[in-house]
């Protein structure tokens, strides 16, 4: 389902780039274009035309806001993939491991109680 993206390298992204710009500038032509039509052939045609931009697209959503969207779903298209890679314990490795760790926690709690209880006796014979 995700794909894991590559880096490009540098060259592309430039020649990427070029290609973006001379498609705006067109699409930015033909902007113009249309809209001096428009206003040639009647003024209310470009008042309805700006009033159905206005109404398909609302003012509080911009493109940052699209991108912060697509850049954390990639995320979590992402987090999906790596988690398949894991390699997940068996049960019995999870018990065994959380056996060792508990009895360590035992002993080393152990050892720094006698430690305590060893250095407050020796603080109380300097004390008196």
């Amino acid at each position: 389902m995700g794909r894991l993206q590559r880096k490009k390298p540098a060259s592309h992204k430039k020649d990427k780039k070029k290609d973006v710009d001379v498609t705006t500038s067109s699409q930015l032509e033909g902007n113009l274009a249309m809209k001096k039509a428009a206003l040639v052939v009647s003024p209310s045609m470009s008042v309805k035309r700006k009033q159905t931009l206005s109404e398909k697209k609302p003012a509080s959503w911009t493109k940052q806001d699209n991108n912060y969207l697509n850049k954390g779903l990639q995320f979590l298209r992402e987090v999906k993939v790596e988690l398949k890679k894991v390699a997940w314990p068996t049960r019995k490795q999870t018990l065994s491991s959380t056996l060792v760790v508990t009895i360590l926690v035992i002993i080393i709690a152990l050892f720094l109680g006698v430690v305590d209880i060893g250095l407050s006796a020796l603080v109380r014979v300097f004390i008196q």
